[in-house]
């Protein structure tokens, strides 16, 4: 039973009232604060606003970048995200600025011309993905732009709910993909269990065309002493010879500068030889200048893991000040439900039954932006209207204890008002 539960109506309207009048005077304060997405701060992104100072364009085999050539990339570069992503080398290939664009041309090109010699998933129709959830907007969205069924699957302690996963996609053909983020998952910061990995890797899929989209966004993003272990997929799959399954991606966007960094997919040659039908064709090169920009200012993996250490300094205090808070004001009360995460660049929460919406709504109204109720959920449809992504990255330790406060006195009041009703 949850605290408000426990007490008498009277109780519990006094309770209501202290809290209404608190709200009202952040409401005064006028505040207009987003934390909407998962944002670097400013502070963050001036660890590596150096990088624009970077000329270098002699590849280290001695090609003048500036050049058409080299329509696979910086070699070297892609050693440093094989390192990050913990795949072989000849695995990586190097895209653009955002990960996500090369997820959405993949699904794309699947769409259109079919995944390894299959027909066109437009053709075979019906198309339909498996979405763990709390999941990534973003992903759902790609499915929703080109009208693929999506399925919900539960995500418990250790990733999503395999047995849910086996028996879907060995049962159904026009089942033709899964989303994931593996570590630090986004909202909830959970990182995939051994097991579940394994799993991942001995799949047995009706469609022989399915595909596992292994987002691997926060690979390197810890904020903890005792960051999680992720255990490799590619070399599961390897073992099993289901290497073609597995798609991986990965990106500097929160390592760098978002929307100037450069982003990886690490693939099977085959699923290789059918990436390259399509950017032989689309591009003559890639963006070889910002590649050259990151291996001279990164230099190497460990150079990387420096620029980590230095983000990890700078969002520790602040994910360690959202969580004591919610400890403080929450521990013990039934009210409010959360994962502390070990990196990252979320804390997911979980209301009482049928709050979330209102606990947003109160917060905008009061100056506080947040990512909408049900945004982590595919068609934005919590069944429960329980979950609510917050994300501390983006604004200052002042303005983030001003939200903090808030979002608390607005969780309590949306409780309240749920209780009173009940």
């Amino acid at each position: 039973m949850n605290q408000y539960a426990a007490m008498n109506r009277m109780e519990l309207q006094a309770e209501y009232d202290r809290l209404q009048e608190a709200y009202r005077a952040f409401q005064a304060r006028g505040l207009k604060l987003d934390m909407s997405r998962g944002r670097p701060g400013a502070d963050q992104l001036d660890i590596s606003t150096d990088i624009l100072d970077v000329k270098e364009y002699i590849a280290p085999n001695g090609f003048d970048c500036r050049n058409y050539g080299m329509p696979h990339g910086v070699h070297e570069l892609a050693e440093i995200f094989a390192q990050m992503m913990e795949v072989p080398v000849d695995t990586v290939v190097l895209g653009g600025a955002s990960s996500l664009n090369m997820m959405f041309d993949k699904v794309a090109d699947a769409m259109v011309h079919g995944v390894g010699g299959g027909a066109p998933w437009l053709l075979q129709g019906g198309i339909k993905f498996l979405c763990p959830a709390p999941g990534y907007d973003r992903h759902f969205a790609i499915c929703e732009y080109f009208n693929i069924e999506m399925i919900t699957i539960p995500m418990t302690e250790s990733g999503p709910d395999m047995d849910m996963v086996e028996r879907l996609v060995s049962a159904d053909e026009k089942i033709k993909g899964i989303w994931c983020v593996p570590k630090y998952s986004n909202p909830q910061g959970i990182t995939y269990s051994d097991e579940t990995v394994r799993r991942f890797a001995t799949l047995k899929p009706a469609a022989k065309d399915f595909r596992i989209f292994w987002d691997n966004a926060y690979c390197v993003h810890h904020i903890s002493d005792t960051p999680d272990r992720l255990l490799p997929l590619y070399d599961e799959c390897l073992k099993n010879g289901t290497e073609d399954m597995v798609i991986m991606y990965a990106s500097t966007s929160k390592i760098t500068l978002p929307g100037a960094g450069v982003a990886a997919m690490a693939t099977s040659p085959k699923n290789q030889a059918w990436d390259r039908k399509r950017t032989g064709t689309q591009r003559v090169c890639p963006d070889k200048m910002n590649m050259m920009r990151h291996l001279a200012y990164l230099k190497d993996f460990d150079g990387l893991m420096a620029k980590m250490a230095d983000h990890a300094r700078l969002l520790r205090p602040k994910f360690d000040a959202l969580c004591t808070k919610l400890e403080a004001e929450f521990g013990g009360s039934g009210l409010l439900h959360w994962h502390r995460p070990n990196g990252g660049y979320f804390v997911s929460v979980d209301t009482l039954p049928g709050c979330a919406k209102r606990v947003v709504e109160l917060c905008a109204q009061g100056g506080v932006k947040l990512t909408g109720a049900g945004a982590t959920y595919p068609y934005k449809k919590d069944p429960q209207d329980t979950n609510i992504r917050l994300a501390p990255t983006g604004i200052g330790m002042p303005e983030l204890t001003e939200a903090t406060e808030l979002f608390c006195i607005c969780v309590k009041l949306a409780s309240a008002e749920r209780v009173l009703a009940e």
